[in-house]
């Protein structure tokens, strides 16, 4: 008892004993010292610099003004509140809460002001909410005891490094960006969206497995051309280029975007519907350009052997070589009529056409075909036409030197025209009646002097009118051929006197000459004109 209060007398003896050294010293140094000998208790480590400076924390007797210093020293804190991010700025209340209320100091050095207690922690007020796998991971695994709780990398990376194996092969871009592609249920469950890269997968595309495109992972340069990862599937061979997104879609090799008709300046129409690209296209389409002309493919297809010239659309179509387009009444000046219908091209066209002109004019064509030889000369159309040579010939034969009357008129041509060259058919009578010349030719060859195309019985010759002797008397009752004796050509050649006719009548042997008319007359010898 005496020894507590010998104590008690001593603590009392050393507190006025410092206050009183207080006093003395100098205002600052007397206010720190004050304060440090009123302080409840040691600061903690982390705050032990500022022991002897009160005022870094504390302003005097103003207990609310300390939230502001706590949150003038620690400005994570502060921009966490405003920000309402990290725990203290998700937990409730705190912007009215004062700090001394969680973190009590002047506990010592070795006191925990945090007072964290990790079994009812709730990480859900933090900036990484606990989710899936990462509920059932210890808080060492992300949290070293190097290093402040706010100041652990929420990043997958940061605590997956090792677990990654796309080091070499995701590229800078992805490879610390674990959660594009995965997600906290587990490495396998993968939620990564391709359509926010450059490639959308789209069609067969989206079943396809993601180690068909990247093997062995490797994510970084991987070639977006369908060449790339479709070159065995190309059964063009490389001919049709290596932009097979040109023709072909996602939903299949077989389903065509490609429109020929509308996405080219050659439709397909016809039979070119049923070819195959590979028929026109031999080399790569977007480095050779392909020929559009017909002649271009269907040389060997030409029976013309190019003198059609190459324009081959002017009369085939695309559905069949048989099947023309070119109608010949239309589209020229030269319509085919008759057997012309069926006449072959090459049988009028022998130039190359549309360089060289196809005459018009029957005799161009036909000029081996004229059995005239010429004589009838080059307008074949006055007499033919084009159903055929011998078809309704509309020759005017009243236009020629012999007009066709009477029996001619019916008279087969060939009974006269003995050959095809018609001018060298003689117009004579008796070119074509000698057979029929009764007269043996004593009357000469000018068988119309007489007779008439009517028919031979219906003559019409006056010897009296057309002859310089006249018939009189017996005469009148004489076959022509009594007079006529002999055959002639010309009937005047025929005597006129009498003595020439009846030399053996003339019983004066001659002596009274030859001029019988002087005494006789025709109606008999012994009809006697002469008198004494």
């Amino acid at each position: 008892m005496k020894t507590l209060n010998g104590l008690k007398q001593i603590t009392l003896g050393s507190l006025l004993l410092s206050l009183a050294m207080l006093l003395l010293a100098p205002g600052p140094v007397q206010a720190d010292v004050f304060e440090t000998l009123l302080m409840p208790g040691k600061l903690i480590e982390g705050h032990k610099k500022y022991e002897t400076k009160c005022d870094k924390c504390h302003v005097s007797f103003e207990k609310k003004s300390q939230k502001k210093k706590c949150i003038a020293c620690h400005d994570e804190i502060e921009k966490d509140i405003k920000t309402r991010s990290g725990y203290h700025g998700k937990t409730r209340k705190i912007k009215h809460t004062e700090c001394q209320l969680c973190h009590t100091d002047h506990k010592g050095r070795k006191a925990d002001v945090v007072k964290l207690d990790k079994a009812t922690f709730d990480h859900q007020f933090t900036n990484f909410p606990l989710r899936d796998s990462h509920k059932s991971v210890r808080c060492e695994q992300c949290h070293k005891k190097s290093k402040p709780y706010r100041k652990t990398k929420s990043d997958c990376h940061a605590c997956h490094k090792q677990d990654s194996h796309h080091s070499k092969t995701m590229g800078k871009k992805y490879l610390t960006k674990c959660q594009s592609c995965h997600n906290e249920k587990g490495w396998s469950s993968i939620k990564y969206d391709h359509n926010k890269t450059k490639f959308h997968l789209k069609g067969k595309h989206k079943k396809v497995d993601c180690t068909t495109c990247h093997p062995n992972d490797r994510y970084i340069k991987t070639p977006r051309a369908c060449v790339s990862c479709h070159r065995l599937d190309d059964v063009h061979r490389g001919n049709n280029g290596k932009k097979c997104q040109k023709c072909h879609s996602t939903r299949g090799w077989k389903k065509l975007k490609f429109d020929h008709s509308k996405d080219t300046d050659f439709p397909l129409t016809g039979r070119h519907k049923q070819l195959i690209c590979a028929d026109c296209h031999k080399q790569d389409p977007y480095k050779v350009e392909i020929k559009m002309t017909c002649i271009s493919c269907h040389k060997k297809d030409d029976s013309h052997h190019g003198k059609f010239n190459t324009k081959c659309e002017k009369c085939h179509k695309t559905s069949s070589w048989k099947k023309l387009k070119f109608n010949h009444n239309k589209d020229t000046k030269y319509k085919l009529k008759g057997k012309h219908k069926k006449a072959s091209c090459i049988g009028c066209h022998k130039g190359t056409l549309y360089k060289t002109k196809t005459p018009t004019t029957c005799i161009k064509c036909h000029k081996v075909d004229d059995v005239h030889r010429g004589q009838q000369g080059k307008q074949c159309q006055n007499c033919h036409n084009e159903k055929g040579w011998n078809q309704k010939v509309r020759f005017d034969h009243d236009l020629t030197r012999l007009p066709l009357i009477g029996l001619h008129a019916t008279t087969p041509c060939e009974e006269c025209h003995l050959s095809n060259t018609y001018k060298t058919a003689k117009i004579a009578c008796f070119s074509c009646h000698e057979q029929d010349d009764i007269h043996e030719q004593k009357l000469g060859e000018n068988c119309n002097a007489c007779h008439n195309p009517n028919g031979w019985k219906y003559w019409r010759f006056d010897h009296d009118k057309q002859t310089k002797f006249k018939i009189t008397g017996k005469h009148k009752k004489l076959y022509c051929e009594a007079c006529h004796t002999r055959a002639v050509k010309v009937v005047e050649s025929t005597p006129r006197t009498c003595i020439a006719c009846h030399s053996a009548d003339d019983i004066h042997d001659g002596q009274f000459g030859k001029r019988c008319e002087r005494c006789h007359t025709t109606k008999s010898f012994d009809d006697l004109h002469f008198r004494n």
